[in-house]
């Protein structure tokens, strides 16, 4: 008998379930719990066992993914830190780049080190970059730190020593004293969770992985014992940034590799659906409760990258945050949900984010003590949601504190009626998206006109084709159980695991053996984190190297052949780089050597083959359930439109704009102008009318 398979996403106002089951899906959405995220997801999930009357001891395999590493950085709600660093580098993380985000702001204000000063210790030793010892450890130089230590009630201790991702022996060394010294206290090296060079980078991710360690591995633990309580005998996977799975014991270990869980399992939902209607080129759309992110596919792949701000402290301002350097999928997140507060600025303009309302208290309509108006609000007041029937009905809304907060804080001291604010709410978000949009798309030498929408989440099918006719696109997919894309996306995830080293080589002085044996061995150690959860499946290794020209500060990632590198392979790797920095730079430099800098290796399990879509047989006009009056802003007046329930669409039936189409968790609105029809395989496809 197959087992389920359970993906829970603790998101910031919402915990999304999904359950999947001899072919069945069942989803449960539910309010977050910030003060114990594991009560909101484990209520989740008893919720979907009861509908589908299954027990705890059928649940095959739970996947995970959680916001709580990554609030935990922007709050810093995280443990109390030191950090152990070379003589002479202790004020690195107060450097950093040594430049201004924004040159004219004479008000700037750069993101606070994790560690404060006082809490970052010189020891002395000293590695060169080649990995030979210039200063040998000293170990008494960190005796008086390990007493400081105690004395502060540390919870967490980062070592970062120069050139330790050449040779780290001293930071070894150093953790093991301190593991001995410091019982309980959690120990980060930086060789260990970003062995790359650059010392600002690898400092300032070994202090978040460091930070944030305690906190996800006491939630971990308390998340464990309760599942093993309540009769899950199943095995646990964590949802990494990078789009991945991996075991338990390796997120204790690398907890920082979390921050961006959720909105990777929606990228990969997104791909998913991008190779099965062979859609070449997708923008991602998920807007939940607290932010929207948007990512770019192309054949079937989201971007990934291997840099990455946290807790950005102005504008959402490259610079503005704290890098970390872990593998991620390349996105631009925007605090943009549906619980996303609206107000008034000096100049009594309405302004949309970044603060949200959350769960707690929530949108005023939740009647959980909220008062600040929202987006959710917003949609109240136009009539674009049902009040009753809202998250499924398990949450009744207050749709007369929806229209006093609206018509107080922006209606009145604009004289507008709650209609025409709510209006300005929605465009103001919507315009917000789209601007984080085109930027997005201006860094990534994207198209937004050349792509078609896939929008999930549960606030996402209510602005979709109002995006993405800003934005120039003309085709919208909303796939089923929009409302809980992400959940659905980690379902689809391989279990995988990234290792990455930094070997510095010329292009004219390309060792080969020496690269062959270091890619093996990373080959291996991933291969063994991996084989520890894939429970027998068959493995796929992706290698990649970033590479530059001789002088320059950025690379470039080419992919690697498969089997061992030969010295012909220099050439048609420096070919394939010159045409890829041709392609986005416009020019090839001739006569300079290339550098080889970093080198990855991707392990995962296969994925699954994709299954043919369903062909229509006939095509249908689509039944209405109702009507319902909605505020329109073209005609100034509310309007009496259509709703369609979306479990009476069939593949194939077609319906047109201005429409409603509900579901228990969600809404799509198809604006005047639009069509929709149903897929073969049940998603909503939305197109513009020409």
């Amino acid at each position: 008998m197959r087992r389920a398979r359970l993906a829970a996403d603790i998101g910031g106002t919402f915990t999304d379930v999904v359950l999947e089951h001899e072919g069945r899906r069942h989803s449960a959405k539910v309010l977050t719990t910030p003060r114990a995220p594991e009560e909101g997801m484990l209520e989740g999930i008893s919720q979907v066992l009861a509908a589908t009357k299954l027990r705890p001891s059928r649940v095959g395999v739970l996947i995970h993914g959680t916001t709580l590493a990554t609030n935990a950085l922007i709050e810093r709600k995280g443990a109390k830190t030191a950090l152990l660093t070379t003589a002479g580098f202790r004020d690195v993380l107060e450097m950093g780049y040594e430049k201004r985000y924004e040159h004219y702001d004479l008000q700037l204000e750069l993101p606070a080190p994790l560690v404060p000063r006082e809490l970052r210790f010189p020891v002395t030793e000293r590695m060169t970059a080649k990995g030979t010892v210039r200063t040998p450890l000293l170990e008494s130089s960190f005796l008086k730190a390990i007493e400081e230590i105690k004395k502060q009630k540390v919870s967490a201790v980062a070592i970062g020593f120069l050139h330790s991702y050449v040779n780290d022996s001293h930071e070894k060394r150093a953790g093991e004293l301190l593991s001995k010294a410091l019982p309980g206290v959690a120990i980060t090296l930086s060789s260990a969770v970003c062995p790359e060079m650059r010392e600002y980078e690898r400092f300032s991710t070994a202090c978040a992985n460091a930070y944030v360690q305690p906190l996800m591995t006491s939630y971990l633990d308390r998340l464990a014992a309760e599942l093993k309580r309540r009769g899950f005998g199943c095995p646990l996977y964590l949802m990494t940034s990078g789009g991945g799975l991996t075991t338990l014991e390796t997120a204790r270990r690398f907890p920082v590799r979390l921050v961006e869980s959720g909105p990777a399992g929606g990228a990969i939902l997104s791909a998913g659906l991008a190779r099965e209607n062979q859609l070449d080129e997708v923008l991602s759309f998920d807007m939940g409760g607290t932010t929207a992110k948007i990512c770019f596919i192309g054949q079937g792949r989201p971007e990934q990258s291997r840099k990455f701000e946290v807790a950005r402290v102005w504008r959402n301002l490259k610079g503005s945050g704290l890098p970390v350097r872990i593998p991620v999928t390349e996105m631009v997140e925007i605090g943009a949900g549906g619980g996303s507060i609206a107000r008034l600025d000096e100049m009594k303009r309405i302004q949309v984010g970044p603060a949200s309302a959350g769960a707690e208290p929530g949108p005023a309509c939740y009647g959980r003590g909220g008062n600040e108006p929202t987006v959710t609000d917003a949609n109240v007041v136009l009539g674009r949601v049902d009040p009753v029937a809202f998250a499924g009905g398990s949450l009744k809304l207050d749709s007369q504190k929806s229209e006093n907060t609206i018509l107080a804080r922006i209606g009145t001291p604009l004289g507008m009626d709650a209609q025409w604010a709510a209006a300005g709410v929605g465009e103001i978000v919507e315009e917000n998206m789209a601007s984080a949009a085109r930027v997005h798309a201006i860094e990534r030498g994207r198209s937004p006109e050349r792509c078609t929408m896939i929008a999930f989440g549960g606030a996402a099918p209510l602005h979709a084709a109002r995006l993405a006719a800003k934005l120039g696109m003309s085709r919208v997919l909303v796939p089923v159980d929009a409302s809980v894309g992400s959940a659905v996306g980690f379902l689809r995830a391989p279990v995988a695991f990234e290792m990455v080293r930094s070997l510095r080589v010329r292009d004219d002085e390309f060792s080969f053996p020496d690269i062959n044996s270091l890619l093996k061995k990373m080959q291996d150690e991933a291969t063994a984190i991996v084989a520890a959860g894939a429970l027998g499946a068959k493995l796929q290794a992706h290698r990649a190297v970033e590479m530059r020209y001789e002088g320059q500060g950025h690379e470039i990632s080419i992919s690697l052949p498969a089997g061992e590198l030969k010295a012909a392979d220099a050439g048609r790797l420096r070919k394939e780089y010159e045409s890829r920095y041709e392609r986005q730079f416009g020019l090839k430099i001739a006569d300079v050597p290339l550098e080889f800098l970093t080198w990855s290796v991707n392990v995962s399990t296969l994925s699954p083959n994709l299954k043919s879509k369903p062909t229509l047989k006939k095509k249908s006009r689509a039944v209405p359930g109702g009507k319902r009056g909605v505020f329109d802003p073209a005609s100034g007046k509310k309007e009496s439109i259509l709703l369609f329930s979306r479990n009476t669409l069939k593949p194939g039936m077609q319906l047109t704009g201005p429409a409603l189409v509900v579901e228990p968790q969600t809404t799509t609105l198809v604006p005047r102008g639009w069509n929709c029809s149903v897929t073969g395989s049940g998603d909503l496809l939305l197109e513009k009318r020409s």
